[in-house]
């Protein structure tokens, strides 16, 4: 492992953009000082043996585990037990981690980061609240139209041009509706 000198946290006292890390000694690490970049992919190589895992795993994970469940109530962490702290001077910059094991956890070659780690799902919701749809031809943004601005870019359209117009059918109703498309279909 490379030592870096860590800078000083920002002048403005406003959160890093590093996380530091100061005297990690997990493991087979000896008293590590490194900082590396937050909101960027970070990749931690090495020799077998050189402290990569303790480093990644033991020492980063471990404590942005143990803030995190320090966060909760006392009654969520009840049954999530005590959590020990690293052998680490300090770790500044952190937020809460998730670790996905080095081992294969499903055998499905289609996993993916999302699947394993059951994010997927949520990250799903969270696009479909806040994402704003785009046309995947031109790229311009998809916005609900009166029916008088469909016509009127209908009737700007050169004499014999395609074109789609797309309404929702279904709106804040569960289940499924296979006969209701097939109704619709016969109706062309």
């Amino acid at each position: 492992m490379k030592r870096v000198t860590p800078r000083a946290p920002s002048a403005a006292g406003g959160p890093s953009d590093e996380i530091v890390v100061s005297g990690a000694r997990e493991h087979n690490l000896k008293d590590l000082h490194i900082a590396m970049p937050r909101d960027a992919l970070v990749v931690i190589t090495g020799l077998s043996g050189s402290g990569k895992s303790s480093l990644a795993f033991d020492t980063i994970y471990a404590e942005g585990q143990r803030r995190y469940v320090e966060s909760l109530s006392a009654y969520a962490r009840q049954f999530l037990g005590q959590m020990d702290k690293p052998d680490v001077d300090s770790i500044e910059g952190l937020s809460p981690a998730i670790s996905i094991d080095q081992k294969t956890t499903s055998r499905n070659p289609r996993s993916t980061v999302g699947t394993v780690t059951e994010i997927y799902d949520y990250l799903r919701l969270l696009w479909a609240r806040i994402g704003h749809p785009h046309c995947y031809n031109c790229g311009q943004p998809i916005a609900a139209q009166s029916a008088e601005q469909i016509v009127d870019q209908v009737m700007m359209r050169p004499e014999g041009s395609k074109f789609m117009v797309l309404a929702p059918v279904i709106r804040g109703r569960k289940g499924e509706y296979g006969k209701l498309f097939e109704e619709l279909r016969a109706e062309g």
